[in-house]
């Protein structure tokens, strides 16, 4: 997962909140074999270390044989056990610099809502990409905090740090964010719930961030 300095805008894919694992794995792979993605972050809220775990079991080579970053939403320690690229964690999950010491060279994420003070201070801590939004309404999870494509352009000047854009994002509505310098876009309905299916969720994506 690098910065835009590399490759531009490229997807990132978040797990819908709740999943079969061994089903979802065919779907997963149908959608990382549809296109360019970046990274998946494994996301299921509410369930034991032992489903976690089973989950990261089944999905996680899914996505590195396929040179795909595999990250875990909320918990470094458990990322490191199971052999995770990383962590993405929000402003309320543990202490971000000892997530970063147990990361080690692994790959940490950092929620920032659409504060530039909370973006600076995940730089500081040593993130390795900071994660804005939400820029539109989602389904996905209630939106307490929003976000404006103009953080995304004061960020892309003011740092070299990679920026991700999350929430509610589609082809449809994508345009902006890429030009404002958003280094990832980070999908959950627009890929898992597209009526052709994830393939083409991915297909339409790419293309909307190569059209923007």
């Amino acid at each position: 997962m690098a910065g835009k300095q590399d490759e531009g805008c490229r997807l990132y894919l978040v797990t819908p909140p709740v999943l079969e694992p061994r089903g979802f794995a065919d779907i997963l792979a149908q959608a990382l074999d549809a296109g360019d993605v970046a990274a998946v972050q494994l996301r299921l809220k509410d369930v034991d270390d032992d489903t976690l775990k089973r989950a990261i079991d089944v999905l996680r080579p899914v996505a590195q044989s396929r040179d795909v970053a595999f990250l875990l939403n909320d918990r470094a320690d458990l990322a490191v056990k199971t052999g995770c690229d990383g962590a993405h964690l929000g402003q309320e999950d543990g202490d971000h610099a000892a997530a970063r010491k147990l990361l080690g060279d692994r790959m940490l994420g950092i929620s920032c809502h659409g504060s530039r003070h909370l973006a600076m201070q995940a730089g500081e801590v040593g993130a390795d990409y900071v994660a804005f939004g939400a820029f539109f309404p989602t389904s996905t999870k209630v939106t307490e905090h929003t976000a404006e494509p103009d953080v995304l352009e004061w960020w892309t000047e003011m740092f070299e740090l990679p920026s991700v854009a999350i929430g509610g994002i589609t082809a449809a509505n994508c345009a902006p964010l890429v030009r404002a310098g958003a280094d990832f876009l980070a999908v959950v309905s627009a890929v898992w719930s597209h009526p052709q299916g994830p393939a083409a969720g991915v297909r339409e994506l790419n293309a909307a961030i190569a059209a923007a």
